[in-house]
C-alpha cells in the first residue's frame, strides 16, 4: 500500500454527476472489505431533506458549506485509521477547500465518464439533480469541471462496465 493511503486510508471517487461514483464505490468497498459512504446521501440524512430541496430552499452556497463540513467530518474518521471509500458529489472536488482537504488525506480517483453517457444516465434518473435540469448548462458545467477533475491522483475510464471499472481501480499502484 502506498504511504499516502497507509497514512490516511481513504479512497475518494470524484467525477461528474452520473459518472457512477456511488455504484463503483459500493462495489470497490465490498472488494476491499472497507466501509462505503456516499457524501450526498450523508448530507441528505443529516439535513433530513434532499439535495434538490437544499438547493431550492437554501441555495447552492449553503449546500457547499454543508458538503465541506460533512467531508471534514469523514476525513477525520479516515485520519484515525478507518478505511473507507467515499463517493463525492459532482461539485465537491471542484471546491478548492475540499480539494485541499483531500490532497493529503488519501487517494482521489476520477471516474471520467463521457458526456453522452452522463446525459443518458441522467435522463432516466436525474430529475432530482438541480444542476442537471438544463441540458446546455449541464454541458457547460461538464466542460468547466473537467480540468479540476484531472487533478485527481488517478483517472479511470468511466464508460466501462462497473465490474471492469472496479478491476481497473484494483490494478492501480495503490495496494
Amino acid at each position: 500500500m502506498i504511504l499516502k493511503l497507509k497514512r490516511t486510508p481513504g479512497i475518494y471517487l470524484v467525477g461528474f454527476m452520473g459518472a457512477g461514483k456511488t455504484t463503483i464505490g459500493q462495489m470497490l468497498a465490498d472488494e476491499l472489505g472497507w466501509s462505503f459512504l456516499d457524501l450526498d446521501a450523508e448530507i441528505e440524512r443529516e439535513q433530513m431533506q434532499s439535495i434538490a430541496d437544499i438547493f431550492e430552499r437554501q441555495g447552492e452556497a449553503a449546500f457547499r458549506e454543508m458538503e465541506t463540513a460533512a467531508l471534514e467530518k469523514r476525513v477525520r474518521a479516515v485520519q484515525s485509521g478507518r478505511p473507507v471509500v467515499i463517493a463525492l458529489g459532482g461539485g465537491a472536488f471542484v471546491e478548492e477547500r475540499n480539494y485541499e482537504i483531500l490532497e493529503n488525506n488519501g487517494v482521489t480517483i476520477w471516474l471520467d465518464c463521457p458526456l453522452p453517457l452522463v446525459e443518458a444516465r441522467l435522463s432516466t434518473g436525474g430529475q432530482d439533480r438541480p444542476l442537471a435540469r438544463d441540458p446546455l448548462k449541464l454541458a457547460h458545467l461538464y466542460e468547466q469541471r473537467r480540468p479540476t477533475y484531472s487533478k485527481a491522483d488517478y483517472r479511470v475510464d468511466g464508460a466501462m462496465e462497473p465490474r471492469d471499472i472496479v478491476a481497473e481501480i484494483l490494478k492501480l499502484p495503490l495496494f
